[in-house]
């Protein structure tokens, strides 16, 4: 599940930059092979703007990632730094613990403006394994506080990531994430997706909804806390809904007592060309996490967003949600998150992905005619191709090979052509592309050279 670009940098005989020391002597990045760098320099990205970083190196890359998933409004936001001097010169910091402060009632009350239907409670976190981990604690409680304490399990997707805490994990269906880690939290139950590449062409398009209602029928409906889904799946490479999926499960929640939690970690903040992902699939979920592009990543903050019948039981007497973050709702994010949805309302972002994706899916369509593409999906700025050894079988391919493929081969080749996106197999291999909002025809147009050429010779490297 690591990208490995050891061998798109160069390799280090001799003097290494003081930033290649410091970084093999201390730093510890997140989902990476450390060893794989002995002979080979660490990418060090310095700057960044529109959709595009440079390394230490002064080499450009178009950021076809966002970073991760997360600078929806393209690098290099001066405006969102100087929000962020200026809330820090006004208050760096108080906490909410019993006491709030402007920027975070503003940005509650301009969340609850933007979400959809009665979700006006916003609960801050300091990312989005926090507000996953927060929102499986709260459902827990809500069910308990009303008499239904045994509530407590939450189903998720096959394939699914929801975050790395022990709770998040647990809804994470991702077995090579959670094994090192177990026993996890309990109460994780996990049901088929909906990528349907290789359903057969009878089965029915609502098989993966109906296998929810199963699921809680199975556990028990009175044990069942409440079920989480993404908009889109990420894990997998950008899986898709059936037509009218959200609705028959908003169907099984409502006639088995469960909540549903819709997980826009990722899906919130234009990257499927609405504010909410929810909006584009036209349900109403009961809580909304989110995180990344809410500041746009400029700073670290999630929350979730809580619908008015959820929060209830917590807002009289002397009832409490008895839990919290000392860095959630943060003055500084919260200023940096304002001023991020005024360059989202100022710009039209949503409206502009909406008018830009056909052109968008049309590109990576265009792919179709190298061997190895086998589906093409997705939606909005967020599409993955996924990589078959025969279009026709859509056989795919072995461990061995996905692992060769994606990472002795396609991760340091994208990189070394100039193009930041995922290589990944948690799932079938995909190649997963999202990048900045901002993306036009221009950046369109290097993301198909680049993918064209390395695509074409991946799949001439396997046959």
């Amino acid at each position: 599940m690591a990208t490995r670009l050891e061998f798109a940098t160069p390799e280090t005989p001799g003097e290494r930059s003081e930033l290649q020391e410091l970084a093999r002597r201390h730093l510890w990045m997140h989902f990476t092979r450390m060893g794989s760098y002995v002979d080979h320099e660490i990418p060090v990205i310095v700057r960044g703007e529109g959709c595009y970083v440079w390394d230490e190196h002064g080499k450009r890359y178009l950021d076809g990632l966002s970073a991760l998933f997360c600078v929806n409004a393209g690098h290099g936001r001066a405006e969102l730094g100087d929000a962020a001097a200026a809330q820090a010169r006004e208050l760096g910091f108080f906490t909410n613990w019993s006491y709030a402060h402007p920027r975070a009632i503003e940005l509650a009350a301009r969340l609850a403006s933007l979400a959809p239907g009665d979700l006006n409670r916003v609960f801050f976190t300091s990312g989005g394994s926090e507000a996953v981990e927060s929102a499986w604690k709260l459902v827990r409680n809500y069910h308990r506080v009303r008499g239904e304490g045994t509530r407590t399990k939450l189903i998720a997707r096959e394939i699914a990531y929801h975050g790395t805490t022990l709770g998040a994990l647990a809804a994470t269906g991702i077995t090579g994430l959670r094994s090192q880690f177990e026993p996890l939290t309990p109460g994780g139950c996990h049901v088929p997706n909906t990528n349907s590449y290789r359903w057969p062409e009878d089965r029915d398009p609502l098989w993966a909804a109906d296998a929810i209602e199963e699921r809680i029928l199975f556990e028990g409906p009175d044990t069942v806390a409440a079920v989480i889904l993404e908009p889109v799946q990420n894990a997998g490479g950008c899986i898709p809904p059936q037509d009218g999926y959200f609705q028959r499960v908003r169907e099984i929640c409502d006639r088995h007592g469960a909540l549903l939690i819709s997980d826009e970690v990722i899906c919130a903040f234009g990257r499927l060309g609405h504010w909410f992902g929810c909006e584009r699939y036209g349900y109403r979920p009961d809580i909304v996490t989110v995180a990344k592009a809410l500041t746009s990543a400029y700073a670290p903050m999630g929350a979730l967003i809580a619908s008015d019948r959820v929060a209830e039981p917590f807002m009289e007497g002397k009832a409490m949600f008895a839990h919290g973050l000392t860095f959630g709702g943060h003055p500084v994010s919260a200023a940096v998150a304002l001023a991020n949805l005024d360059i989202f309302e100022r710009e039209e972002l949503c409206g502009h992905v909406a008018a830009k994706e056909d052109e968008f899916r049309g590109m990576l369509e265009s792919l179709r005619d190298i061997p190895i593409v086998g589906d093409v999906r997705g939606a909005g700025y967020f599409q993955a191709i996924e990589l078959v050894k025969d279009q026709d079988t859509k056989d795919t391919f072995t461990d061995e090979e996905s692992e060769d493929l994606l990472r002795g081969f396609l991760s340091g080749e994208l990189y070394r052509a100039g193009l930041i996106c995922r290589a990944d197999d948690r799932g079938d291999p995909v190649v997963q592309l999202s990048p900045p909002l901002v993306a036009d025809t221009e950046q369109f147009g290097e993301i198909e050279g680049v993918l064209r050429d390395v695509l074409t010779r991946a799949s001439e490297r396997v046959r």
